[in-house]
């Protein structure tokens, strides 16, 4: 592989890796408050004991549930592109040398 195309490889894994953090940024402050949401739910089942409330909390914690895969999905995609980051900066390390 070229230098050229080694660094534009870089550059485009680098983009991708700011896009993807700032998606888990905003998916963590989603999450914190989803998360808190579906805990006021379920105290409100527990108290109340009717089954709309707990209709309620179940339909909470799947947002939850939902956006945890998600934010876990996004965590793995970060986790593979610094993988490839690092593969890519040994590559040009290798053509500096050579």
């Amino acid at each position: 592989m070229s230098r050229s195309l080694v660094e534009r490889k870089l550059t485009q894994v680098s983009e991708r890796l700011k896009e993807l953090r700032t998606e888990l940024s905003v998916t963590d402050e989603q999450l914190a408050a989803l998360a808190e949401e579906a805990d006021d739910t379920r105290l409100r089942a527990l108290v109340s004991e009717t089954p709309l409330a707990e209709a309620e909390h179940r339909d909470a914690q799947r947002h939850v549930d939902a956006l945890a895969k998600h934010r876990a999905t996004v965590q793995s995609a970060i986790e593979r592109l610094e993988a490839t980051q690092d593969e890519l900066l040994d590559r040009l390390i290798a053509h500096s040398r050579g």
